[in-house]
């Protein structure tokens, strides 16, 4: 009897040692678009951009909006082409090609990663659009950095050619790239973060050089690592990561608004066709099970034994994001939406009729706010005429019925 509770006693401490339950001893971080003014270790100032906002500046918006407007079909030789696609496509590692496809896109990705949802989703482009899964497992950031890097032969040969595509229709990136093994963080001048914002700096300069077209490179930061039980990437890592995506763009928009180049970024002038437009992608960082403002949260479950690579359920999390984000983003909106998203009754038209099914629960996915931005980025669109088709409401109700809508939160699931 004595050695059984002695045995049980040692399996319940090695337990607590190994359990991803030990997160709850580490110190709390607060996620950087809640973190907002404050500061994080009291000296780098939260928000996903500068001045602790988590909206990008009026300039920089307009400059994506131009950018997100010229995205075309091509052809493979690069001209235009009505019935040719574009691309989006994924870069970065292990955690990038298991959230963004868990697969392979030759041969097909899970219906529960991001490509997976996104090809189920009737508001998706699925005339122009392609969705390529560039990423893969151990390609972590010194792999991408610069354009000579196997990599993107890798990409090419192996993903974009047996698709039908070229370098030279891809338009879009998400990228999302970590190093293995950090050893430094903040506020250590050799900082893992310091080292990424130059690191990725290198990227988007190489998707540019890689893929002359490409006009918008979306960045998103490592999701938790508090559960982690290895070195690979545990925290205060994986929260740092997201200082270095916001450090980043910020050198972006100063450089551009008339500021000098950022000594670790580098150049970044989308004007002059050295980088891309840089913007953040979905934000995916919270504190374990304690729930951001939007209600996200990281479980155990989301993540497989070793802690940082996320189980299924982790991946269906992170496509979801990446679904409800390009779907409501305005600056993906033009290219990412098929012609008849938010066309909720299918009369061939979007207009006041469709706001009310939606109000009724008749969108894709019922009362969600994203689908209402989808409603309001394609109203007024028409697909086909329609002989019998319901007069649009006028202008002065539609607006009356929207601020009803968005005043009355409680009816919006987000």
């Amino acid at each position: 009897m004595t050695r059984d509770v002695s045995f049980i006693a040692l399996f319940l401490f090695l337990d607590w040692v190994i359990s991803p339950a030990r997160a709850m001893d580490l110190p709390s971080f607060t996620p950087l678009n809640d973190l907002g003014t404050g500061l994080y270790l009291d000296q780098f100032q939260g928000g996903l951009y500068p001045g602790g906002e988590n909206r990008m500046p009026t300039p920089h918006h307009a400059a994506g909006r131009a950018f997100a407007n010229q995205v075309r079909p091509r052809n493979t030789a690069g001209q235009l082409d009505s019935d040719g696609n574009y691309a989006l496509l994924s870069i970065g590692m292990s955690n990038t090609t298991q959230e963004f496809c868990s697969g392979n896109s030759v041969t097909g990705c899970a219906s529960y990663s991001f490509v997976g949802q996104a090809a189920a989703h009737p508001d998706v482009n699925k005339n122009s659009l392609v969705i390529v899964n560039g990423a893969k497992g151990g390609k972590s950031a010194a792999f991408w950095d610069s354009p000579n890097d196997a990599e993107y032969d890798r990409v090419r040969d192996q993903v974009l050619m047996p698709m039908g595509l070229s370098e030279l229709q891809v338009a879009a990136a998400w990228v999302k790239v970590a190093n293995p093994r950090p050893e430094n963080s903040l506020p250590e001048p050799t900082a893992d973060a310091y080292l990424l914002v130059e690191q990725i700096g290198n990227i988007v300069r190489s998707l540019k050089d890689r893929y002359p077209h490409i006009l918008q490179v979306y960045l998103s930061s490592r999701i938790y690592a508090g559960y982690s039980t290895t070195t690979l990437n545990p925290e205060p890592y994986a929260y740092e990561s997201g200082l270095a995506v916001k450090w980043l763009i910020e050198a972006q928009i100063n450089q551009m608004a008339g500021g000098t180049v950022d000594p670790l970024a580098g150049d970044l002038n989308y004007l002059n066709g050295t980088a891309p437009w840089l913007s953040w992608g979905p934000y995916l960082w919270a504190d374990g099970l304690n729930p951001r403002s939007d209600g996200l949260i990281w479980e155990p479950s989301d993540f497989n034994s070793d802690g940082t690579h996320p189980s299924i359920a982790g991946r269906e999390k992170v496509g979801s994001e990446l679904l409800k984000f390009f779907l409501s983003d305005p600056h993906s909106q033009p290219w990412f939406l098929s012609d008849s998203a938010g066309d909720f009754d299918s009369d061939g038209d979007v207009d006041g009729r469709d706001f009310l099914v939606w109000q009724r629960g008749g969108s894709p996915t019922p009362l969600s706010g994203t689908e209402l931005t989808v409603w309001q980025a394609n109203y007024g669109a028409s697909t086909t005429a329609s002989a019998n088709a319901i007069p649009e409401l006028g202008s002065d109700i539609l607006l009356l019925l929207i601020g009803f809508v968005l005043s009355s939160t409680r009816l919006i699931r987000h």
